[in-house]
C-alpha cells in the first residue's frame, strides 16, 4: 500500500537531546536512513568525532545535513506534534503508549504536518521539563533482565515501527493540518491567565504546574487544527469580555 502522501517521511524529525556519545549519533543517523528517513536534529550534542562518521556508514549525509540547536524549544517550535520516548513510567510523565500504537498517531499527523520525536540522554533520558513539552510518550517493551536500550537501538525500533505504518491497509488516517508549538504556547499563555483570573488555578506552584501540564498533554496528544485553535481563542476572548463586564459592574 502506498502512503497517501509519499513525502510524509520528510515531515518526521528525530531529535537527539544532549547525546553524550559521538558514536551513538552516527549509529542513530544510520538507523534513520535504514528506514527511509532523513531528518536528524541534535540538541546540544557532544562534538562530533571520526567515530560518528564511521558508525554512520553510508549515512554520512544524514549527519552533514543535521540541524543543530542549543535549546530544545528552538528545535520544536515549528512542529505540530512532539512525542517523547521513555523507559521510565509514572503518573507525572503523562500519557505513555506502546511504540506500536504510538507511531500510528505520528504517521497520521506527518501526512501534512511536521512531527518531532525526542530521544533523551544515554544515561538519564529526557528530563521532566522536557517530557512536559510532549503531547505523549512512547515506550518500547523490553526484558526486565536488561530493560535499557542503547540510544541508536531505540531510534531504529521507533523508525522501523513508523515505517511499517505504510503497510497497514486498514489504517484510517486524518489528513488535517495542525498548528505548531509556537501557536499552542500562545494558547496556553492565554488559558493560564484566564484560569488564574477565575480562581481555577490555586496559589500553589505544584498544582498550578500540574494543571497547565495536563492541558499541554491533552491538546498536544491530539493536535489542534487551525479552526479549533481559532474557536478556543474565541472562547477565551468571550470569557475575558464577560469577566471585564463583571469587574466594571462591581466597581
Amino acid at each position: 500500500m502506498q502512503s497517501l502522501n509519499p513525502s510524509w517521511k520528510n515531515n518526521v524529525h528525530f531529535v537527539l537531546v544532549e547525546p553524550k556519545e559521538s558514536g551513538n549519533i552516527g549509529a542513530s543517523a544510520r538507523a534513520i536512513k535504514n528506514m527511509g528517513f532523513t531528518n536528524l536534529i541534535l540538541v546540544n550534542p557532544v562534538p562530533l568525532t571520526d567515530e560518528a562518521y564511521w558508525m554512520a556508514w553510508a549515512s554520512k549525509d544524514i549527519i552533514e545535513n543535521a540541524e543543530f540547536f542549543e535549546k530544545l524549544d528552538d528545535s520544536i517550535k515549528d512542529k505540530a506534534l512532539v512525542v517523547g520516548t521513555t523507559r521510565r513510567r509514572g503518573s507525572k510523565r503523562g500519557a505513555i503508549i506502546d511504540v506500536k500504537d504510538g507511531v500510528k498517531r505520528i504517521y497520521e499527523v506527518a501526512q501534512k504536518n511536521k512531527v518531532a520525536i525526542l530521544f533523551g540522554r544515554e544515561d538519564k533520558g529526557l528530563f521532566n521539563e522536557e517530557v512536559e513539552k510532549c503531547g505523549y510518550l512512547i515506550t518500547i517493551p523490553t526484558s526486565q533482565l536488561q530493560p535499557s536500550l542503547n540510544l541508536a537501538q531505540a531510534v531504529l525500533i521507533v523508525a522501523y515501527e513508523l515505517m511499517r505504518c505504510e503497510e497497514l491497509e486498514d489504517f484510517h488516517m486524518s489528513r488535517q493540518f495542525y498548528v505548531n508549538q509556537t501557536e499552542l504556547n500562545k494558547l496556553y499563555d492565554r488559558l493560564f491567565i484566564l484560569l488564574k483570573k477565575i480562581g481555577y488555578i490555586p496559589e500553589n506552584p505544584d498544582i498550578e504546574k500540574r494543571i497547565i501540564n495536563n492541558f499541554r498533554h491533552f491538546f498536544g496528544r491530539t493536535g489542534l487544527t487551525f479552526w479549533e485553535l481559532k474557536m478556543l481563542h474565541g472562547f477565551i476572548s468571550h470569557l475575558e469580555e464577560l469577566l471585564a463586564k463583571i469587574e466594571d459592574q462591581s466597581n
